[in-house]
Formats: structure tokens, C-alpha cells, sequence
């Protein structure tokens, strides 16, 4: 659920660049080369690169699991709230750390920008 969240938000992003490609009014001309349309992946990652210095406190370009949690428990909030359902707070905390545990590829005990964006895009990329 939360990757739908970041889907649609990527998508409400993308939309205003996706309607200026819209075909020039009849009896106009463009020369301008439309822009390629935004990946849903490329979105993901732009939000994460806007992100990601607000959530990796100690500034070292990885999330440890305390940062990744933070991140993750205040898009469950936005994603709670958003369809009126709610979890106890340990259930969060216990998916935080689940999705840790997925977002974490490499095993590094933290998560760098790319492991972010995979696991948030589904893995599309």
C-alpha cells in the first residue's frame, strides 16, 4: 500500500510535465522537442533525492534503520490517513522493520538512495 501511495504521488508529480507535451493548438507550430514522459521509477527518485537529507540525520548518503524507520512510520501515517485505517504502533514499528529488512539488498545494515528507490517503485526500474 505504501508503494501506491509513492506511485500516485509520483504520478500527481509527473502530471503537470506530462500535460505540457499535450499537441500544439491547430494552425501553431513548435519547434520545441517534447520532453520524454517521466518513469514512474525516475518520479520515485526524484522524491527520494529531495527527501533523503531530511531523514539520514548523521549525513553519511545511507539510511541505518532508525533513519529508514522514521521515513517509513511517517509514510504509513500519510498512507493511514489517507484511507481512514489505522494500525496499533507496534504494528507499525514491526512493518517498518520488515520493509527494512527488504529494502536492505545488499545486507549492509543500511539503505543507500538506489535500495530506497527499488524498493519503493517495486523494484521497477
Amino acid at each position: 500500500m505504501i508503494r501506491s501511495i509513492i506511485f500516485t504521488a509520483a504520478l500527481a508529480i509527473a502530471a503537470p510535465a506530462m500535460a505540457q507535451q499535450a499537441a500544439p493548438a491547430p494552425g501553431t507550430t513548435s519547434s520545441a522537442t517534447p520532453a520524454a514522459p517521466t518513469s514512474p521509477a525516475a518520479t520515485v527518485a526524484s522524491i527520494v533525492d529531495s527527501e533523503f537529507p531530511a531523514y539520514d540525520a548523521n549525513n553519511d548518503g545511507q539510511l541505518d534503520q532508525s533513519e529508514f524507520s522514521r521515513w517509513m512510520v511517517a509514510l504509513k501515517g500519510q498512507e493511514m490517513k489517507a484511507t481512514g485505517n489505522t494500525l496499533p504502533a507496534e504494528q507499525v514499528t514491526a512493518w517498518a522493520n520488515g520493509a527494512f529488512t527488504s529494502a536492505d539488498t545488499d545486507k549492509s545494515v543500511s539503505v543507500s538512495k538506489p535500495e530506497l528507490v527499488s524498493y519503493l517503485s517495486g523494484g521497477a526500474g
